[in-house]
């Protein structure tokens, strides 16, 4: 797990070293054991290592191959790395370190573009070509590693977060209407390849981009969930079965490839309960789970103590717990917010950044239950969805959105007004082929677009602030895609995660399995009063939000006139929206 950057020019001027050095300066903390560059014609490029497979100085990044003409940045971890390793051994390939950069380089010369359709891991990833004068950059199939890019002035530019970008200059404070619209509709997601800056786009999930050193480009997908049930012989018992053994892999994957202790964040649901149940089944001794808890609110307990404590002792882990108190997650939250490569209005953020900073001074490799609610249909509005009758998109709409058209206009000044952008690109995303029934396209939906762009991203950038690397077995492709052609009922019943609380009966106390979904809560950002509500009225008045003519100041006396009562259909807080977007601006663009 790193931090990637990199610079290819086709004005015919030489990369500029200095601007790869500034960028790798914002990508320390994500990669904090060694940092390295390379040059090569057009191409410059940058790399901050955290070190997990093959410590050794063979493994350090950039890494090139001098017989193949190649060089490589890479971000994440190839699972199936040991077996392309011995593939390309059998087809005469020679290695000099031990690790999964090198794989990749190989796999490359090997077999081209189509390598990527044979990783099996999380990843992000630019390989130079120095023969074809190109440079391949790649993004996983579920997006859990980021790759930001920017193409303009004579040069295509990327990087693993948007502050590295930023950095290396010419990128202006310039808005995207389209993204704004995103961003206050679904939670904070604005889909890829937009983010909020006009100059900042991503790599979509599934995508690689081909760069020529004379500026042509294309973008192309490798990978597409499907959501259809071409085999429907399987019974539930059968289903269940086929679900254990795809989670038991994908679990033991993630804690083998690895020359350096894994320990898993366990917050108490059943998500990540489950990843510790499945560890200790896998012969893992002497485990080490992490929790936190928050002060509480008279609405809402602060922690989940009371049932992630069972677990840890049923298992006999080595238990850490972290108490915050709300002083400390309003102290610490610039930090946090400085560390979101784009705006993010989940309250967990804190809640992972400060765990993050405990959990790293043990451990450098994490498990997290991250992606099960979307695979397996956990969340309380999918079945709301379902009564509904009309078209998906409305259906969808009136149980996600955070704000219909409406009030969007009401909320934003004519300047950033528009269409309803987010309806169009969530009806045109929902009716996409390869889903048979509704429920398919909302899984699918969600799985692929929205839950990259909020927990996924959440956690990525949370803990690698910490050089902590997060490991989500739950999206792991093989098993996703064996999720999405289950029949839906076996993971609607049950109140949701049907198939997870089957496997589970046994393994976890029933108190964990039978209790309501729960969330990682932070209360203080969801019942804004006291030090953070003044906290989020001194940056809603600011004289940088007055000048900057975002919000219709209505709108925001509207909020902050009755902070409590403005809530988004799946219990966000509105005005903690408007003061995160303002001071993440402030504090990355000015």
């Amino acid at each position: 797990m790193c931090g990637i950057c990199g610079e290819l020019r086709f004005d015919g001027r030489s990369p500029d070293l200095g601007t790869v050095h500034r960028m790798m300066e914002r990508l320390e903390r994500r990669g904090p054991d060694h940092a390295g560059s390379h040059s090569d014609g057009p191409l410059a490029m940058g790399h901050r290592r955290l070190s997990i497979i093959d410590l050794s100085a063979h493994a350090n990044q950039p890494m090139v191959d001098q017989d193949l003409d190649l060089a490589i940045v890479f971000n994440g971890t190839i699972y199936n790395y040991p077996e392309l390793r011995e593939e390309l051994i059998g087809l005469g390939y020679h290695f000099f370190s031990h690790g999964d950069t090198e794989v990749i380089l190989k796999a490359y010369q090997a077999w081209g573009e189509a390598c990527v359709e044979r990783l099996h891991g999380m990843f992000a990833f630019a390989v130079w070509d120095s023969d074809r004068q190109r440079l391949f950059v790649v993004r996983d199939r579920m997006g859990i590693k980021p790759l930001y890019y920017r193409y303009a002035d004579g040069c295509f530019r990327f990087a693993s977060t948007s502050q590295a970008l930023i950095a290396a200059g010419g990128v202006s404070a310039d808005l995207d209407s389209v993204a704004l619209h995103h961003l206050f509709t679904l939670h904070a997601v604005v889909p890829a390849p937009r983010t909020v800056l006009r100059g900042v786009r991503k790599l979509d999930p599934g995508h690689y981009l081909v760069v020529e050193a004379d500026g042509r480009w294309r973008k192309q997908r490798y990978w597409a969930l499907e959501a259809r049930r071409p085999d429907r012989s399987l019974d539930e018992a059968e289903w269940t079965e086929a679900i254990h053994a795809a989670l038991m892999e994908a679990v033991r994957r993630r804690i083998e490839i690895s020359d350096v202790p894994v320990g898993v964040l366990l917050s108490g649901g059943l998500d990540s309960s489950l990843l510790v149940a499945l560890l200790a089944e896998a012969g893992v001794q002497d485990l080490l789970t992490f929790s936190v808890g928050f002060e509480d609110q008279p609405e809402e307990k602060g922690s989940e103590f009371e049932y992630s404590d069972p677990v840890a002792e049923r298992y006999a882990t080595r238990h850490h717990k972290y108490r915050i108190p709300n002083s400390e997650v309003l102290d610490r939250l610039p930090e946090a917010v400085d560390n979101m490569t784009e705006p993010m209005f989940g309250q967990d953020a804190v809640a992972f950044y400060l765990l993050a900073e405990q959990v790293s001074k043990s451990v450098k490799v994490v498990q997290s239950g991250q992606g099960a609610d979307e695979v397996f249909a956990g969340y309380f509005w999918y079945p709301r969805m379902l009564e509904e009758t009309g078209e998906p998109l409305e259906r969808f709409r009136a149980h996600y959105f955070d704000r219909d058209h409406d009030e969007y206009l009401e909320m934003v000044e004519p300047a950033y007004q528009g269409l309803d952008y987010t309806g169009a690109k969530i009806g045109r995303r929902l009716h996409q082929p390869g889903a048979d029934e509704f429920i398919d396209q909302v899984l699918r939906l969600d799985v692929t677009t929205l839950i990259v762009d909020d927990p996924v991203k959440r956690v990525d950038n949370m803990t690698m602030a910490w050089g902590l690397e997060a490991r989500v077995p739950f999206l792991d492709h093989r098993l996703v895609e064996l999720a999405a052609r289950m029949p839906p009922e076996y993971k609607l019943g049950s109140g949701g995660k049907q198939v997870l609380k089957s496997i589970a009966r046994g393994r976890l106390p029933d108190a964990v399995i039978d209790r309501p979904k729960g969330y990682f809560p932070v209360p203080a950002l969801k019942y804004v009063r006291g030090p953070f509500l003044d906290f989020m009225r001194d940056i809603l008045d600011s004289q940088a939000c007055r000048e900057r003519g975002l919000y219709r100041r209505e709108y925001v006396d509207k909020l902050l006139d009755a902070p409590e009562s403005h809530h988004t259909r799946i219990l966000g807080s509105k005005l903690w929206h408007l003061a995160l977007l303002e001071y993440w601006l402030q504090r990355n663009v000015g």
